[in-house]
């Protein structure tokens, strides 16, 4: 894929009035991202779940802006046609526009990203047009919300009620009318992810457990390969188990280091018979 195009806004809205869904995938590091660059991913979300894949925290709370600009960095570097989209953390958009887009704005300065995403429906929306109206793009994150996990009641469907879908669906309108480009309808009824993207105007809509009615899908990376140990969520696919190949290569390393059959004479390097007599002597004197 190293002569692919830059992928842009109107590249991804093309593909909705095309009617071909988009692919989007969680990415943290150089290595990684080289990789969905060559497969074709379309859309990188350098995730403030980074706090949990890949820094081992419980939550996404602790991570800070440094900490996605460094990652979002090394994402870029790896994947220079994809549209790299850089998670708001926690706190550093929540308490007023100004620090919203002040934070946006390192993203798309320090780290190259082509859009930010932030979690929250009608009380972000203020958030949400700041940032644009600053020349920004932004993505809307409605149902389960992991920055407001605790409040959500856990890592649950979100919107299983009338009353609860209802209120969802609002938030998207209020967020699209915002000027988000996108929204991210994270673990919703596919019923109701059918309906908000149906009704979405200018928008596209992004499934996450969602079910396959939006108008593309995200992934977790380490849930998709089986790198993530604490747990699997039902929403995620395992499309190769990489962790346990990883795993048993570990293993293996050890066992031949404590058997001395690794390493093996072509894994280092010899020295001349002269050239080593030469160095005892030198190392005699």
């Amino acid at each position: 894929m190293s002569d692919r195009k830059k992928i842009t806004l109107p590249y991804l809205f093309q593909k909705v009035q095309d009617k071909e869904p988009i692919s989007w995938l969680t990415c943290y590091d150089y290595p990684t991202a080289y990789l969905q660059e060559q497969a074709g991913v379309e859309m990188i979300l350098v995730g403030d779940s980074l706090g949990m894949t890949m820094l081992g925290y419980d939550s996404t709370l602790p991570v800070t802006m440094d900490d996605m600009i460094r990652h979002a960095s090394a994402v870029r570097r790896g994947a220079p046609t994809a549209f790299v989209v850089g998670d708001m953390p926690y706190m550093t958009y929540q308490p007023s526009n100004e620090l919203a887009v002040k934070n946006a704005g390192r993203f798309m300065a320090e780290a190259g990203c082509d859009a930010i995403k932030l979690e929250g429906g009608v009380a972000m929306a203020p958030r949400i047009k700041a940032i644009v109206d600053a020349g920004i793009p932004a993505i809307g994150h409605l149902g389960l919300t992991p920055q407001s996990v605790a409040a959500l009641g856990g890592f649950r469907l979100q919107g299983k009620s009338a009353s609860l879908a209802k209120k969802i669906a609002d938030d998207a309108k209020a967020l699209q009318d915002a000027g988000a480009f996108a929204i991210l309808l994270e673990l919703v009824p596919d019923r109701l992810c059918k309906l908000i993207t149906e009704q979405a105007e200018d928008c596209i809509i992004m499934s996450l457990g969602s079910g396959p009615d939006a108008h593309g899908q995200l992934l977790i990376y380490h849930d998709m390969f089986g790198l993530y140990p604490k747990f699997k969520p039902k929403m995620a696919k395992v499309f190769g188990n990489a962790g346990e190949v990883i795993l048993n290569g570990l293993k293996k390393y050890v066992s031949e280091v404590k058997s001395v059959t690794f390493p093996a004479a072509e894994n280092y390097f010899g020295m001349p018979d002269n050239e080593y007599d030469e160095l005892v002597k030198l190392t005699k004197k």
